[in-house]
């Protein structure tokens, strides 16, 4: 099959399209023909080596978490799919990924596609959508009348983050540049900061969660808008010291796939409830440049590879 493999780590020049002998199954697999993957920024970082310590890869690897595509072959414990069927997935990081014309998918982490959108763009959904599920209500506990304030808005995790709240009845305040206020707003959220020309830590008091995928300074003045007892929720990391100085909850995590969770998302689309947001497509021997794009930030939504 075709594939982008790493053999070494290093910058964008490191991808190579090439081939790669098909994916081995076990029981508990689906073997997915490709349809799209999708670049996260988490690609990038392991291509660049900055993930070795906490994720061992063997050498040559493919990259990609997110997967859609049809099921080619299901192993013998498999009862839920069948071979044709649409569905999509978020993979195990460490197992070779979706940069390719076929990969192997533990049945638990795979979901039907939704069938309200094209099934290249279901690519876009499952880290980001999954990774804002769980940020705010499996670990940030957000419910009706809560207010949450989400930086990075209009990014792939940020602007599923800001539908997931508006529909649990949360008040969503959000940070985003200039160029993405109308949009994040159209999204669901009641108040929108452009970070370019106005300071948040002004501006907001007493959130009762805060959900953070840009770290930094961001996060730094984040403590300060959050209520005593409050949760700062983060995907890059939480400084633990400063939360006990501010009396806040910090959480760091890293989502793990699950498919009836994905299954829920896939529903919300169908509903018209959340809508999936696609910054550029490319083809796959085009990666370079996809991971240039997404390196260089500011990605409204999701960047999308079509494979099949």
């Amino acid at each position: 099959m075709k594939a982008v493999r790493i053999h070494n780590y290093g910058g964008a020049e490191v991808l190579k399209y090439e081939e790669a002998p098909m994916p081995e199954m076990h029981a508990d697999d689906i073997l997915i023909k490709i349809a799209a993957a999708s670049v996260n920024p988490v690609d990038w970082k392991i291509r660049e080596g900055h993930m070795k310590e906490g994720m061992k890869i063997n050498f040559p690897f493919i990259l990609g978490l997110d997967v859609s595509g049809v099921v080619e072959e299901t192993g013998a414990l498999v009862t839920r799919f069948a071979k044709g069927d649409k569905v999509y997935a978020r993979a195990d990081p460490s197992r070779n990924g979706s940069y390719a014309e076929y990969m192997v998918v533990r049945a638990s982490e795979v979901a039907f596609a939704p069938d309200s959108v094209p099934l290249n763009f279901a690519a876009a959904v499952p880290l980001a959508a999954q990774t804002a599920w769980a940020g705010l209500f499996e670990q940030g506990n957000l419910y009706e009348g809560q207010t949450v304030l989400i930086h990075g808005a209009a990014g792939g995790v940020g602007s599923f983050a800001v539908q997931f709240a508006r529909i649990a009845g949360a008040h969503v305040i959000a940070t985003t540049s200039t160029k993405n206020k109308d949009f994040v707003r159209a999204l669901g959220a009641e108040e929108v900061i452009d970070y370019t020309k106005e300071d948040f830590s002004k501006m907001v008091k007493n959130a009762d969660l805060v959900l953070d995928t840009i770290g930094g300074e961001t996060q730094k003045k984040s403590w300060g808008v959050t209520r005593k007892g409050g949760t700062l929720v983060s995907t890059v990391g939480a400084d633990q010291k400063a939360a006990e100085q501010h009396g806040v909850q910090a959480k760091s995590f890293m989502v793990n796939s699950n498919g009836a969770r994905l299954q829920e998302i896939s529903g919300l689309i169908d509903d018209n409830k959340v809508k999936v947001i696609i910054e550029k497509e490319f083809v796959l021997k085009d990666i370079k440049e996809a991971h240039k794009l997404s390196e260089a930030g500011h990605v409204r939504g999701k960047i999308i590879i079509n494979v099949g």
